[in-house]
């Protein structure tokens, strides 16, 4: 009797344990935090978000927590998009490194946590992170180049 008690015991500790990790905050929602950019860079922001593309180097958007218009991710934020962001203090390096996707330019930003790049010569500073796959892959960049030159044009 002892026996089939413990067992039903642990049968019932594992069931929790299964249903705790299924409903645990890790379902595939990354967090990311919302920029807080002037009112003409939102309007830029909220035109290109609009644009954006469904599919990114065959990954598939699924936009982060809190919802925003300044924000945008695909394949379970492995390419994460802020609008609005800041301008880097590294834009300001003569020794910066950038890259052009077509006809948009990128400031580069290499992190352990994978690359960083920021549209350069835009009216709205947009932010792409990129993970680790992507160290040193800038093709997922060229995905947005249409909808950034389309909703903000070059400030050259």
């Amino acid at each position: 009797m002892k026996t089939d008690r413990r067992r039903l015991l642990s049968l019932s500790a594992a069931a929790l344990l299964l249903a705790a990790a299924g409903c645990s905050s890790t379902d595939g929602t990354a967090s990311v935090e919302v920029p807080e950019p002037p009112a003409a860079q939102v309007k830029l922001c909220r035109a290109l978000d609009k644009e954006l593309p469904k599919t990114v180097a065959g990954l598939t958007r699924g936009d982060p927590e809190p919802k925003s218009e300044l924000t945008a991710a695909w394949g379970d934020a492995a390419i994460v998009l802020r609008c609005g962001v800041p301008r880097p203090a590294e834009m300001d390096d003569a020794q910066a490194k950038a890259v052009d996707a077509n006809g948009v330019n990128w400031l580069l930003e290499q992190r352990d946590s994978g690359p960083r790049f920021t549209t350069t010569y835009r009216k709205a500073y947009v932010e792409v992170t990129l993970g680790p796959k992507y160290a040193h892959d800038v093709t997922p960049l060229s995905g947005f180049a249409n909808a950034i030159r389309k909703t903000d044009p070059s400030s050259l």
